[in-house]
This record gives structure tokens, sequence and C-alpha cells, in this order.
């Protein structure tokens, strides 16, 4: 949902060895304008079609700097990625024909240049070439790979053809569905009007790649729940051997203070007295280790936030759920060794070497 419902990718393929007479290797060739003018104007089913190309480039406010991943579109691009703006405008058809030096910023350029302050109307460099912010993207956040969507400017196609990349080609195209279309017809439409403007005949295969971004994220929703249930099973598995550890440990500790718990019964002490005293010793085992697992499972999450330079959020919610669990495992795994010790016969157990 975060790259877009309905969403089908175009990019440049990959040399698919040898095709043709003669045997030579499929050239591969970049995206240019032409494919894209062949798909919006022969494409149907399509709500929005648009260019965009990608590079990650030093941006620069004052003495403020940030590598971003700077995007060269059109005004498409919103409605392709169901992208909205929370303040100013998208760039128009004219700006993009132009090469308008003006742009579009994502949250994260915000918060690094002008912090919760209105951006619109403020000129940034973007590889020395001055644009102006005429609008601030709506968050996004991460995607599953870890990559933050809102360390972002997006410009004028044709202005970052121009300034940035020093090329007319194109990476991607995105073509999103109209919601009638399924997306396996839109992508078969795609690569026949594709082939026939890029002139590929039927012996050979096709020089780009069309990428369903809903079976993408539908493979991901899968392979996501798959690894939840194994990380589930492997934590159940870690809890039993955590609590079977507290019960041994408790029955030893019963074992050698049966002096004690008979000389506590001897002169007046009740059973659940007895059985409180070993439940609440358990529970405390069982919460300082949950205590020191949580420690150590925030500073490697707080290790790897920092190398990996994405966001490092712990959630006191889930904090305090893993110390109530802590607790409860303690409680039931010391269950039995404290009643075994509350029912010790008192004779026997001051008799007991």
């Amino acid at each position: 949902s975060k790259l877009g419902s309905n969403l089908l990718v175009v990019r440049s393929g990959r040399p698919a060895g040898p095709g043709g007479p003669g045997g030579l290797d499929q050239v591969v060739r970049p995206l240019a304008e032409k494919d894209l003018a062949a798909l919006v104007a022969h494409l149907s089913g399509a709500r929005a079609i648009s260019p965009a190309s990608q590079k990650q480039v030093r941006v620069i406010f004052g003495t403020e700097s940030l590598t971003s991943g700077v995007t060269g579109t059109d005004s498409a691009y919103l409605d392709a990625r169901d992208w909205k703006l929370v303040s100013g405008r998208p760039f128009s058809d004219s700006e993009t024909r132009s090469g308008t030096g003006v742009c579009l910023i994502g949250e994260t350029v915000r918060q690094q240049f002008f912090g919760a302050g209105d951006p619109e109307g403020e000129i940034i460099r973007v590889n020395r070439t001055s644009c102006k912010i005429i609008g601030l993207l709506e968050p996004k956040g991460y995607t599953g790979f870890g990559q933050d969507q809102d360390n972002v400017v997006l410009m004028p196609l044709h202005a970052y053809q121009r300034r940035i990349a020093g090329n007319r080609d194109i990476d991607n195209i995105y073509i999103a569905a109209d919601g009638c279309t399924p997306t396996s017809e839109l992508q078969l439409r795609v690569e026949d009007i594709l082939r026939d403007a890029r002139r590929i005949t039927p012996d050979r295969e096709s020089d780009f790649a069309i990428r369903d971004m809903t079976q993408i994220a539908d493979a991901m929703a899968s392979a996501t729940t798959t690894m939840t249930g194994m990380l589930g099973a492997v934590a159940g598995v870690s809890l039993l051997v955590g609590g079977i550890g507290i019960m041994n440990i408790m029955l030893v500790s019963v074992t050698e203070r049966t002096r004690e718990i008979g000389i506590r019964l001897a002169i007046g002490a009740h059973e659940k007295h007895i059985l409180i005293q070993f439940l609440v010793e358990a529970t405390v085992l069982s919460l300082l280790g949950g205590i020191i697992g949580i420690l150590i499972g925030l500073a490697l999450a707080g290790l790897a936030a920092v190398t990996l330079t994405i966001p490092f959020a712990p959630s006191p919610a889930v904090i305090l759920l893993a110390v109530g669990f802590s607790a409860l495992i303690g409680m039931v795994f010391g269950f039995f060794p404290a009643l075994r010790g509350a029912r010790l016969d008192p004779i026997d157990a001051l008799r007991h070497e």
C-alpha cells in the first residue's frame, strides 16, 4: 500500500543471452520518452501513467546538507503512487515540459532543514541546482526493506534530465490501474504496446521488465506471516525451556531449604505462606531474566537502527507486555515447586539432612 495500489512498474531489462540471427546478445535499451508517449496514447485501463528517474544526490540548504533520493517525474506521479500533498501544489504540465527549477520535498527533508516550519517558497540546492520548494509530501514512512520514502525530492523530469542526470533516459514508468482492469490484463497490454513501440520482433525477448507491485506486496505479506509464525514458534520453545529452567532451580531451592521450611511450619507458618514465598522468588527470578533480556534487546535494536539509519522507537506497551509475560512465566513454572514445599510434613522436613 505504501508503493501504491494496483501498480505496475516498467523498467529496462537485463541482457537475456543470445537471441536473434547471428547469436548476438540482446541489446538492453533504456526507456525513452517515446515509450512513455506510446503508453499514454494507446494504453486503456490505466488511471495514471508517470515516468520517474532517480538518483542519490546531495541536497543543501544554508549550512545543512542531506543525501536524498531525487526523482525526476511529472504531475501524474502523485496519482500513480497514491501520494498526497500536506501543503502546496504539484508542478504543472508547463513546469514539467520547460524544466522549471521547482520541487516537492518529503518529511525527512523538511525535518532536516526546516524542523516543524513551513518550507514553501524556500530555495534549496540539489546537486548545485537551485530549486524552489512548492509543496510538502504526505509522510509515507519506511518500506519493508528499510528504505525511507520520505527522504525524497521530486522535481520536473526535464529539469532532472538536464541538471542532474545529464541524459534523457527514463529509469521507470509507473502505471496505476483504474480499479476496473486487473493488473494481470493491464500488464499484457503494456507489454504489447512497448514491444511495438520498441520494434521488438516476435523471435526476440523483451528488453524491459514489468513488475506487478500487488504481487510483490502479497509475497512480502506471505513471507512476513511465515516469518512471524517461525519467530513465534522459536519464542514459544524458548519460553518453555526458560520456564523448565526456573522450575528446576526452584525445585533445587526447595530441597536445599527443607529444614528451613520445616522450622517455619513448626513455629506456626501456614502452607500458603510457604507457597507465596516460593512463588514470589520464582516470579522475581523470571522478572530479572526478562528485564535483562529487554535491555539487551533494546541495546541491539538501537545499534541496528544507528547502523542502518532507521528510526528507533521502542513501544512502552510492548515492553510492559514483555515484563508482564516474564512474571507470568515465573508464576506458572514456579507453582509446582512452591506447592511441593508448602506440602512438606514438618517432622520429615526437620529430620532432613
